[in-house]
């Protein structure tokens, strides 16, 4: 999908002269698309994500809330942040009864202790929602602090002993997981074990296709 809803500036890190595929974002030569296959969750335990993303994630080639709308496409919401003007249709959705809204969140964070759930309590006819705050670790908790529409969401820490296995960005710790793998421990928590490996497979083909273009390895075809 190329994304044209953020105010895009120019990409000008590293790889920024690289010729890219204009949907999945990766160089040319070392394009996912053809693998990427929407996927249905079971419908007998609904639930959607929302990605909050920072407009700075949108022209990232190296962000993986994109990897959730390729193969959850129906399933996968996104909204861009803003901390005064926030997106009118989030907040209305936030405010709909169908829905039960979840920040997923570090449970630790000196003074949410009160807002901290362990466990999803699904209520008649709704569906749950994660929100994940798609952003640099940094962003994320500007984007948790400063958004006073979030303050009344409950907070569901991921609980996992996961390492994570993504090599596009250094993380504070081997436990920090990004985006994408905190939508696949969520799914195989929540009875979707069969979108988790899904949307498992679809992101080891994009981690492992963009290290490969990192370093102008041969694509293995099998």
């Amino acid at each position: 999908m190329l994304d044209t809803a953020a105010n895009r500036k120019p990409f000008l890190a590293k790889g920024s002269k690289v010729i890219r595929c204009p949907a999945c974002l990766l160089a040319k030569d070392y394009c996912i698309c053809d693998h990427k296959i929407p996927h249905t969750l079971d419908n007998a335990y609904p639930l959607e994500i929302w990605l909050l993303m920072h407009k700075e994630e949108s022209y990232k080639p190296t962000n993986t809330g994109r990897l959730i709308e390729h193969c959850l496409p129906a399933s996968t919401r996104r909204f861009y942040w803003h901390r005064t003007t926030p997106d009118p249709l989030f907040l209305s959705l936030l405010a709909d009864d169908k829905y039960q809204p979840h920040i997923i969140y570090p449970g630790d964070r000196e003074g949410i202790a009160h807002r901290v759930v362990t466990a999803v309590k699904r209520e008649d006819k709704k569906i749950p929602v994660f929100i994940i705050l798609d952003g640099s670790w940094r962003q994320a908790g500007r984007m948790f602090r400063l958004s006073k529409y979030l303050q009344h969401l409950p907070v569901l820490p991921l609980n996992t002993q996961r390492h994570s296995e993504y090599k596009l960005r250094k993380a504070p710790d081997e436990f920090h997981l990004c985006t994408c793998e905190v939508a696949m421990e969520l799914l195989h928590s929540h009875q979707q074990k069969k979108g988790a490996q899904a949307l498992g497979d679809y992101f080891s083909r994009f981690n492992d296709m963009y290290d490969r273009s990192r370093r102008n390895a041969p694509i293995d075809q099998t």
